[in-house]
């Protein structure tokens, strides 16, 4: 396993994040976890307590696993929405890390910018350690950043739809201009390929809740997350080669026979 990360205060050995939405049951939520190595999974107030399963039976099942858990203001449209569900996450959680979403479009799921901003500015004045939904833009990330926010959290697709990384470039210069920020890639990562190209960009961590919640076997894709994020992070630190446009002998043809023209008769 490679080297601990140091994230939000904490220094932990797995980079996968784990969501805890839209599985069959907790047993298969707790197994899954387990099995995928991760020590962060984020979970909704709006959907716990709408299920009436906070603080009670779900809660206990994520404590029994000891993992950090990182709330999220999922479905909060406006600042004011996100600001007072994450003072009550903080109080229930009893923890000041907070997974900050302020949607802007429903069909995309695409973060609001300008919200975003404004959200992340009064949190950081509370005290929390914010997590922040975002895309890829640089301008936005500049002041995020601007706001207090020590880690970024861009999309690599809309939220469920498994189309992995759309926008590769964009991910590649936001990690070259943010060299010293935690930058985890949340959302739309849908097979362990995908999770394996961002962290081979370098990336600190991805984030995944669908793609393990609706697989035909929740615990198996699980593990299978947990190794590609560790195969992408020692491929990163390994160094991966270079892409060229010419092959190359990977044999060395030094000291080996040719024929300028013709073999000899006596191999034709």
């Amino acid at each position: 396993m490679t080297a601990s990360w140091n994230i939000g205060g904490r220094s932990l050995r797995s980079r996968l994040l784990l969501g805890t939405a839209r599985y069959p049951s907790l047993a298969v939520l707790q197994q899954a976890i387990r099995a995928s190595g991760a020590e962060i999974v984020t979970v909704s107030l709006r959907r716990e307590s709408a299920e009436g399963r906070a603080g009670s039976q779900f809660w206990t099942t994520i404590k029994e696993l000891g993992v950090q858990v990182l709330p999220n203001t999922a479905g909060c449209k406006t600042v004011k929405e996100a600001v007072t569900t994450a003072e009550m996450a903080r109080e229930i959680f009893e923890t000041p890390w907070l997974k900050l979403e302020v949607i802007g479009d429903d069909y995309t799921l695409q973060p609001h910018p300008f919200l975003l901003v404004e959200a992340a500015e009064a949190l950081c004045r509370r005290g929390f350690e914010v997590f922040p939904y975002t895309t890829e833009d640089l301008v936005l990330a500049e002041r995020l950043i601007q706001a207090g926010c020590k880690i970024l959290m861009p999309w690599g697709a809309p939220i469920g739809s498994g189309q992995g990384l759309n926008n590769p470039y964009a991910l590649r210069t936001l990690r070259a201009r943010y060299p010293e920020i935690p930058l985890i890639v949340d959302a739309g990562i849908g097979k362990p390929s995908h999770a394996i190209a961002a962290m081979e960009m370098g990336y600190d961590g991805v984030l995944i809740n669908t793609a393990v919640a609706r697989a035909t076997d929740p615990v198996s894709m699980g593990r299978a997350f947990g190794l590609a994020v560790e195969a992408g992070r020692l491929a990163y630190l390994a160094g991966a080669m270079p892409t060229q446009e010419m092959a190359e002998p990977s044999t060395p043809v030094t000291g080996t026979p040719f024929w300028h023209s013709s073999p000899p008769e006596n191999l034709k």
